[in-house]
């Protein structure tokens, strides 16, 4: 559902049913949420459908806009082309345990695993949640992150939940987020693009909405330098391969700009694109796959819809976010509150929308 009264005249291109990754069919998510001792974090784990990654692969694609981060697996994406784990994200200093999480699982299903069969390519996405989670204490564990998985459904919350518990965003808090986009092309098809977010970036003093400079007062006077990092990933059932979907994550970069983000130095902006389309099968023997491909001149409709999909994924983290006190006491502003309270400079119209 949008919650921006403005949304109509920004945005253009109808949302799915439930405007979330998962109205791109088989696509689930699922978090698990840690509020115990001086931990304030979790995972969320996205999983392109519902069978065996390793051996029924989707066709990926990533971009990195700015590398200032620790993410797991993206070299062999980069490589191959191809997801063959669920996607998990946590904080900085939890990505091995995910990744270890993610290998015990696939040798669950395939024994054979680094034996006969090839190792297996954990995706895991981070950003830093420091500054409310104590990301010193380790605290997250491949049973959270298994958790995770098995919570994996259509229907899911956003905001501070899972990965998203202890993330910032221009400011505020922020977490996960998602939105989707009906792609209609001329010839009568019809394509759904999902995006979600983990979204923990941004200078307060730029923060944007809908093209309007509405950086909120007293945060945005400490100017905070644009750092922090979101990872962004799409999700379509458009037959896109590799190089395709290459390109659609590269779009991720417009919809941040739009928000006020300059990708700051500090800042691990990462995307990832996947379809749900001729996925490859591990146990086929063909010497030869056949698979069917988006025309080129179609993509500029998606990278539209990836877009728009990607700037209201982030302020579905924003307004879905709750206060969360951090270890040290300290608990970020939440985005319904300022707009409630007309806290914001430069457009006040826009308070209470």
């Amino acid at each position: 559902m949008r919650q921006f009264s403005h949304a109509g005249q920004w945005w253009v291109i109808p949302p799915g049913p439930s405007n979330s990754i998962a109205d791109v069919e088989g696509v689930t998510v699922g978090h698990a949420s840690l509020m115990d001792g001086s931990a304030r974090t979790g995972v969320t784990a996205l999983l392109p459908h519902g069978g065996d990654l390793f051996r029924q692969r989707p066709p990926a694609g990533a971009a990195i806009l700015n590398g200032f981060g620790k993410s797991l697996g993206l070299i062999q994406v980069q490589e191959l082309g191809e997801i063959e784990t669920p996607i998990l994200f946590t904080n900085t200093f939890s990505v091995h345990a995910c990744a270890s999480a993610l290998i015990r699982s696939a040798i669950a299903a395939n024994p054979a695993i680094g034996r006969r069969d090839s190792t297996v390519n954990p995706l895991v996405f981070e950003c830093n949640d420091g500054q409310i989670n104590d990301i010193q204490s380790l605290a997250v564990t491949e049973a959270l992150a298994l958790e995770a998985i098995g919570n994996a459904a259509s229907n899911f919350a956003q905001g501070t939940i899972g990965a998203g518990t202890g993330m910032k965003t221009f400011g505020m808090a922020g977490g996960i987020g998602s939105s989707s986009r009906t792609v209609l092309l001329p010839g009568g098809s019809a394509f759904r693009l999902g995006a979600l977010v983990l979204s923990n970036f941004g200078q307060a003093s730029e923060f944007r909405v809908f093209g309007h400079r509405i950086a909120p007062q007293g945060i945005a006077r400490a100017m905070e330098p644009d750092k922090g990092s979101i990872i962004v990933v799409f999700a379509t059932d458009a037959p896109m391969e590799s190089r395709q979907l290459t390109r659609l994550a590269k779009r991720a970069g417009a919809a941040l700009g739009r928000l006020g983000s300059h990708l700051g130095h500090g800042s691990g902006d990462i995307a990832l694109a996947f379809s749900t389309a001729n996925c490859r099968d591990m146990t086929a023997k063909d010497d030869v796959v056949t698979a069917s491909r988006l025309p080129e001149q179609h993509m500029n409709a998606f990278f539209h819809a990836a877009v728009e999909a990607t700037e209201e994924a982030v302020l579905n983290a924003l307004w879905h976010a709750t206060p969360i006190e951090g270890y040290s006491g300290r608990k970020l502003p939440i985005l319904r509150d300022l707009l409630a309270a007309d806290a914001f400079f430069g457009n006040p119209d826009l308070a209470g929308s």
